[in-house]
């Protein structure tokens, strides 16, 4: 059995989280044990454009419309990088930033080293 990866919040994820309504929140930790286990959430989407291996896992409810960053790239372990509420289709200038800077954060621990 696959040790499962354990989670890193960058930033305030963890509490925008804990920001989201009840039923999302249960749902964003079903999915995220999900991604731990090695399975892909139900609905996501690449989010390249941010860093690569940069995924957005999609919840929707009639409160709106909720998203969940995370990066699986990196071996030891889940990165959540944001987590927000969207009020349009597109990705907010903010929320994009604030994606970018975090996952940025990750990669100055990963220098390749060299010999």
């Amino acid at each position: 059995m696959e040790q499962e990866k354990e989670i890193r919040w960058l930033g305030s994820s963890y509490h925008d989280l804990l920001a989201f309504p009840a039923e999302m929140r249960r749902r964003a930790g079903f999915e995220l044990s999900k991604i731990q286990a090695g399975l892909d959430p139900d609905d996501w989407k690449p989010f390249d454009s941010i860093g690569p291996g940069t995924r957005e896992i999609r919840l929707k409810e009639a409160d709106g419309i909720f998203r969940v960053m995370y990066v699986t790239k990196f071996v030891e372990a889940l990165y959540v990088l944001h987590c927000f509420q969207k009020k349009t289709q597109k990705l907010g200038p903010l929320d994009r930033k604030i994606a970018e800077t975090r996952y940025r954060a990750i990669g100055l621990h990963h220098r390749p080293h060299h010999h």
